[in-house]
């Protein structure tokens, strides 16, 4: 078994299951706090650890007209309270160098998007931190490849990485998931997450944005998890159809309760069969 990482009192990649979840984008405080409230008390119940998830700005957006967030300096604000109100860790991304520093103060865990996982500079900035590094795998990328971003974040000194599968393009406007990749990227010493959500998103499909099919994230998650994943990534809104970013392909809360007993267990089959 891996060593696992600790994140604020949440070991990842050990022997019990973690979801990172939360709204794409922070669309207000309200909505925040009360997607990490109602998240929390499912995670609570079944004894899954939970690390709150939303992006300040979603710089990478198709249309350069849609929403990006609330921006950095009240978005952190916002994190800030989920995490001292809530009481749990929180995850949020960079993507410039100048930015890590700043989001330090505040989250737990820097994310590096799939589309920069390659950026030398920003791994770095994000590794000199000391925080743990979430680097999500390119959708252009073997996973093999993504050994060398892991030593780009080690060569900081810091070990506490993890690595996210999102899934691979697969001709235009669509992706799919290599399960291989678990083990693959596992072996580099590195918990790694399944990003169900982002994993069934179809790039650029509705034309000035992005398209999805959330009904396909139960079974990615299966796979990985059967694959040895150690924890989960999924967006979450209590009304995805009218969510401002990655709707399409993002979880109603609701689905919540009814799914993540099922990941929980299968996560326990997968980790006793792999004593």
């Amino acid at each position: 078994m891996l060593p696992p990482v600790e994140i604020s009192g949440v070991p990842v990649g050990g022997d019990r299951l973690v979801l990172i979840s939360g709204p794409c984008v922070i669309e207000s405080r309200e909505l925040c706090l009360s997607i990490a409230a109602s998240v929390r008390k499912v995670c609570d119940h079944l004894g899954v650890g939970y690390i709150f998830k939303a992006s300040y700005d979603k710089a990478n957006r198709t249309s350069g007209s849609s929403f990006r967030g609330m921006g950095m300096e009240e978005g952190l604000k916002v994190l800030e309270e989920v995490r001292r109100e809530i009481g749990v860790p929180v995850l949020t991304d960079i993507h410039e160098c100048w930015q890590a520093g700043p989001v330090a103060e505040v989250a737990d865990v820097i994310q590096i998007p799939a589309f920069l996982c390659r950026q030398t500079d920003l791994l770095m900035a994000a590794g000199q931190t000391g925080k743990a590094v979430n680097v999500k795998k390119g959708q252009f990328l073997a996973p093999k490849a993504m050994e060398s971003a892991v030593a780009k974040v080690r060569s900081t000194g810091n070990t506490r990485i993890l690595l996210t599968e999102r899934g691979s393009s697969f001709g235009y406007g669509d992706l799919v998931v290599d399960v291989r990749s678990i083990p693959i990227m596992r072996s580099f010493g590195c918990p790694v997450v399944i990003d169900g959500t982002h994993s069934v998103q179809k790039p650029a499909a509705l034309g000035d944005r992005s398209g999805g099919d959330r009904a396909m994230v139960q079974y990615i998650t299966r796979a990985a998890l059967a694959c040895g994943a150690d924890a989960i990534f999924l967006e979450v809104h209590p009304d995805p159809d009218r969510a401002l970013s990655d709707g399409p392909n993002s979880l109603p809360l609701d689905a919540l309760p009814r799914l993540l007993p099922e990941f929980a267990e299968l996560f326990a089959q997968a980790r006793r069969m792999s004593r």
